[in-house]
């Protein structure tokens, strides 16, 4: 199974097993400094697990990319291999993760214990086409949970403004 976009949501009910109170759901992640042409990762918030029961992430997307934006894709990365969590890291410089290097556990669904918090992050790759006409928004999470599929919205905003 690969990640991907969620976009048919089908029989999903709307899940509550999600915490939305990290620091990704709780501000505005970005720069002023962007450029056309430039390639940005932007991490979901990680995946907290509150319900007592595993849940198993089978997708995510972001539901709002505006117009000069374009999203190249979604991957899944071990905050152990990137040394924390990259809020927003610009595609080539030094000081980010080399995701290309990385291994991606995007190609299947990742299991998260109930009341944890789990090691593997969710980004999607962006590429500015032209001046973003607002920021990206809401960040939609799939997963399985005793046999039910749910989608769970959490807030999360990048703004990538160019100069």
């Amino acid at each position: 199974m690969s990640l991907v976009s969620c976009a048919s949501q089908g029989e999903a009910r709307v899940g509550n097993a999600l915490s939305g109170d990290g620091t990704q759901s709780s501000g505005v992640v970005g720069t002023d400094h962007a450029k056309v042409g430039q390639i940005w990762w932007f991490a979901f918030p990680v995946v907290h697990n509150t319900s007592d029961n595993p849940i198993s992430i089978t997708g995510v997307s972001l539901r709002r990319v505006p117009k000069g934006i374009e999203v190249l894709k979604y991957g899944a990365y071990d905050r152990n291999d990137t040394e924390g969590l990259p809020l927003l890291a610009l595609e080539g410089d030094s000081a980010g993760p080399n995701f290309a290097k990385l291994k991606d556990y995007a190609r299947r669904s990742v299991v998260v214990a109930g009341g944890t918090e789990s090691d593997i992050f969710y980004v999607v790759k962006l590429r500015i086409l032209a001046p973003p006409v607002q920021s990206a928004r809401y960040c939609r999470f799939s997963y399985k949970q005793g046999g039910q599929t749910y989608t769970q919205e959490i807030d999360c905003e990048v703004h990538l403004k160019t100069d």
